[in-house]
């Protein structure tokens, strides 16, 4: 068990994994240009580190438009941040005035150039919220003193999103997370699969964003929740940050095959144009539905470029198409797996 404060303890494994994942990615085309590092600092408290490859419609990298961000804050959380927290997070104070916080985590989208490879999407964070501090007291290292810790969770998760529907790129990405998760308890990953297919949803559509992957939040040892399958306590913090790490570290072989197996694979326009009306719905969701988004927006001194990171280069909203609802076509076949999940492992 590490001596080290959790917040220091994600700080240092979330930095290692941005450089382990973005090194993979510039390795996997080693002819296209690196990613764009950005660090950037926080007035408010904190720092950050955004990475990020975008080419022009004409280039011949294999991907498109990906972004691998780190963000590593702290300050005052305001009431209307946390009164929409409150309905995730049970243990979220209800406070009149601002509170502290620290928040860190790693978050990152791949929109590949090709139709035929997924786009992927993964996040895990840690956030605590602690009391105001003892005005004059010190620790002992004669820093301000801490406030009390009043909430903590871990929370993230990873989902593919494919354009065409390839079965064993489905159950390579489901059964690779699975093997990560197995060994934090059986029931996890069926649990976790089922939670991502609820949130990733796209209700005003009635169909999935994607073909699902894993979901979790609110997980701290306040309560019995499903890291708690096979035992008969809640999971220590130690415990569940063991859980994020096996995931976060199964990122890279799950998807990166995938990846270099559809990257060069022939594409027609028709094809291409299905991706931008897929890649449309995609945006819907973010805007609309999803929580990381409406929660960076509302924090004081957003960074808004890194927040709307996910977002395609390029999309399309077309009235009334008729693509993808051609009975038998190969884009029909991907909405049916959207509108009804499957179990792919």
């Amino acid at each position: 068990m590490s001596s080290q404060p959790m917040r220091k303890q994600v700080e240092e494994y979330i930095l290692g994994l941005q450089d382990r994942i973005v090194s993979a990615f510039e390795k996997a085309d080693p002819n296209s240009p690196p990613f764009r590092r950005d660090e950037w600092t926080r007035k408010e408290g904190g720092r950050g580190i955004s990475c990020v490859f975008a080419t022009p419609e004409d280039d011949k990298s294999i991907l498109e438009k990906a972004g691998v961000n780190i963000s590593i804050v702290h300050g005052m959380l305001p009431p209307a941040a946390m009164k929409q927290m409150c309905a995730e997070h049970s243990t979220v104070p209800i406070r009149e005035s601002a509170m502290p916080f620290f928040a860190a985590g790693i978050s990152l989208v791949v929109h590949p150039r090709n139709p035929h490879a997924p786009t992927v999407h993964a996040n895990y964070r840690y956030f605590e919220i602690t009391d105001l501090p003892t005005e004059g007291e010190k620790e002992a290292d004669g820093s301000p003193t801490k406030g009390k810790l009043l909430a903590w969770w871990f929370g993230g998760g990873g989902d593919l999103t494919p354009s065409y529907l390839y079965e064993e790129d489905a159950v390579h990405f489901h059964r690779t997370i699975k093997e990560a998760c197995d060994p934090h308890g059986a029931a996890l990953y069926p649990e976790l699969k089922k939670w991502c297919d609820k949130y990733f949803f796209i209700q005003h559509r009635g169909e999935a964003r994607g073909i699902g992957g894993i979901f979790f939040d609110d997980l701290n040892d306040q309560k019995h929740h499903v890291l708690s399958d096979d035992i008969q306590r809640p999971r220590t913090p130690e415990e569940i940050f063991a859980f994020i790490k096996s995931t976060g570290d199964a990122f890279v072989p799950s998807y990166l095959p995938i990846l270099e197996r559809r990257a060069r694979t022939p594409f027609t326009p028709a094809q291409r144009r299905w991706q931008l009306i897929r890649r449309g719905r995609y945006v819907e969701f973010n805007l609309i539905y999803d929580r990381g988004t409406k929660f960076g927006l509302l924090t004081p001194s957003a960074r808004v470029e890194s927040i709307l990171m996910s977002l395609p280069e390029t999309a399309r909203w077309e009235y009334m198409s008729e693509v993808g609802t051609q009975e038998g076509s190969e884009e029909a076949k991907c909405v049916a797996v959207l509108r009804t999940p499957r179990e792919w492992v």
